[in-house]
């Protein structure tokens, strides 16, 4: 297939539309469904973002796309049984296979903005995933292959209209790329460049120069991770999953707190007030991934309310104080911290400190790197400085 219409464009009355190949055949197979627009869009940018991080650790690897950002990124790493309980996989009776590990981690890291997902596996789709995927409001799935078990549960979902993509592993892209803008076309190089180079990690001009294996892993997750995130972009990671992705602010400042929100959320979570929240019987999931973002954020009056609480819990819960809240964030540590671009002013280290970051792997090259070394060194991080930028758009 050289050619495949499409309903719209990005837009209902954006028509015609279409994806073609100017020269041999399209790499992807449609299996089930009708893709639009926007789920190619996500579809081909998280596929090369989690064949990436396959290339790069050797592990089974997952992303949760929103909009043309990733929502969550994961390598299939086994779940704690706090991250099972936190991720609601607790209670499936199926044994999580590495791949459906990450997936589940993807999907974790933000639930509220992974609401609609599209979904990348770097490895074949089996029925573990797709059991995951079937319980969940999701857009489609992309993968290289998909089992016969898989593809009988997904092609249940959404009423049979849910979208899966079979896509061939070793399709690879020309070199020079080119889109369109205003009916001038664009021509540039592709972005190759490998992110698992152990020479990114050479020039650590802070007096903390040791990174661990864990923390290189994490920051090669982070900085692949952005390679495919609108610009300007940051990304935490913890235990080889995102977990706050900062996209497209026009303030670096404004990325680090975005990013670092979401990770605090991310770690809320797992506090023992949050964990114990008494739902009512057959909440729905979005009502209560939206619930929690709620209660431990600044306005947990908005579900504690008398006349609203009853909505969602059997009994009215104790908000978590602002103390329990410090309390509980002070224990977040070991996170890695990658930015797409250099940090202009130490603030960014200052924010990025308080979600417990203690490595950092970012371009170095601002006028003001002394500054942000300086801050480093406040804090005992460990930064490296790249030389890469990792601008998407």
């Amino acid at each position: 297939m050289k050619e495949l219409t499409l309903k719209y464009g990005c837009n209902p009355n954006q028509k015609p539309s279409r994806i073609y190949m100017q020269e041999g055949e399209l790499p992807i197979e449609v299996m089930n469904g009708r893709p639009g627009y926007i789920n190619f869009l996500d579809a081909l940018n998280s596929w090369q973002l989690v064949r990436e991080l396959k290339a790069a650790t050797g592990l089974p690897a997952a992303a949760s796309f929103k909009h043309v950002s990733p929502a969550g990124a994961a390598v299939g790493l086994p779940l704690s049984d706090t991250l099972k309980k936190i991720y609601f996989v607790d209670d499936l009776n199926i044994e999580l296979t590495p791949i459906a590990c990450a997936y589940a981690r993807a999907r974790g890291a933000d639930r509220m903005s992974s609401y609609g997902d599209f979904v990348a596996l770097s490895d074949t789709c089996d029925a573990a995933v797709a059991t995951l995927l079937k319980r969940e409001v999701s857009d489609g799935v992309i993968a290289p292959g998909f089992t016969d078990d898989a593809l009988k549960i997904l092609r249940d979902k959404r009423n049979g209209t849910y979208n899966v993509i079979k896509i061939d592993p070793d399709y690879m892209p020309a070199s020079v790329e080119a889109k369109q803008c205003f009916g001038i076309t664009f021509e540039q190089g592709r972005n190759e460049i490998r992110l698992d180079d152990p020479a990114l990690f050479e020039n650590v001009p802070t007096r903390n120069k040791t990174f661990g294996d864990d923390a290189r892993r994490d920051l090669i997750i982070a900085l692949i991770t952005l390679k495919y995130t609108q610009s300007n972009s940051v990304c935490y990671v913890k235990d080889g999953q995102a977990i706050g992705i900062g996209a497209g602010q026009q303030s670096r400042i404004h990325c680090t707190r975005l990013a670092g929100n979401k990770a605090d959320i991310w770690w809320l979570r797992q506090h023992p007030k949050v964990m114990s929240l008494p739902f009512v019987d057959n909440i729905r999931r979005a009502d209560r991934d939206n619930t929690i973002d709620i209660y431990v954020g600044d306005d947990c009056e908005d579900v504690l309310r008398d006349g609203t609480w009853q909505m969602f819990f059997r009994e009215k819960p104790e908000p978590l104080s602002l103390e329990e809240k410090k309390e509980w964030l002070s224990r977040l540590t070991g996170v890695s911290l990658g930015s797409d671009a250099f940090f202009p002013f130490g603030d960014n280290i200052e924010r990025a400190r308080k979600s417990g970051v203690q490595y950092v792997a970012q371009a170095g090259g601002s006028v003001r790197d002394d500054n942000v070394i300086e801050t480093c060194d406040k804090y005992g991080i460990a930064c490296a400085f790249t030389g890469v930028r990792l601008f998407h758009h």
